[in-house]
């Protein structure tokens, strides 16, 4: 335990004295996280693990919620991942791209409508009904489309793109890909697209 304690008092010195350097936090969210780990990078001779740690705390200090797990630098790329996952029929690969629980409750509940306290809808409510729907959406595109291979041709979203602040939602989005005939087609694998700060994810695989 007093490793784990030399630890925890070390990364949280090292967060004070960036705090004072005064990152500029509250700037336009662009390359908040590449700097964060510029810094994390420049804290050499770290134990190995501490760097998660680091950046999760740093990121606290910020007021910041950390980056998305697994999110992609761009709508392409995302749209990419989810083809590759979906040709090898991986359905884990498939809900990694896509919101979790914390991410929901930490970076989107707070920004949505529903969230105001007048409403009454608790977070909890809101991402089990999210999720449930997602989830079996999810299954039903494994089920149909799994084990078969598409290349990317391009992205687009048929519908408005809600901007929240914190992040954007792109709604029905649509993908024209070739199939293993070489045909050109569009098809709707899920349905909005959530952008923050260069990184993406699958808001949701329920097709709008």
């Amino acid at each position: 335990m007093a490793g784990v304690d030399r630890l925890r008092d070390r990364l949280t010195a090292r967060v004070r004295a960036f705090r004072s350097a005064r990152l500029p936090c509250g700037e336009a969210a662009a390359g908040r996280t590449a700097r964060v780990r510029a810094f994390i990078n420049a804290c050499s001779r770290r134990p190995a693990g501490a760097g998660a740690f680091l950046l999760a705390l740093t990121l606290a200090a910020c007021g910041e919620p950390p980056p998305l797990a697994d999110a992609a630098p761009s709508s392409e790329a995302l749209a990419a991942a989810v083809l590759d996952a979906l040709a090898d029929a991986d359905a884990d690969r498939l809900a990694a791209l896509a919101l979790d629980d914390r991410e929901f409750r930490e970076v989107v509940w707070p920004h949505l409508p529903a969230s105001r306290p007048e409403r009454g809808v608790p977070a909890s409510y809101a991402w089990a009904d999210l999720h449930q729907k997602s989830s079996n959406a999810l299954r039903r595109l494994v089920a149909r489309r799994g084990g078969h291979r598409f290349t990317l041709l391009a992205v687009d979203h048929d519908s408005e793109t809600t901007d929240y602040g914190a992040f954007r939602v792109h709604r029905e989005t649509r993908l024209r890909v070739r199939d293993e005939t070489g045909r050109e087609i569009d098809v709707r694998f899920y349905g909005s697209t959530l952008a923050r700060d260069g990184e993406y994810k699958v808001f949701s695989f329920v097709v709008d």
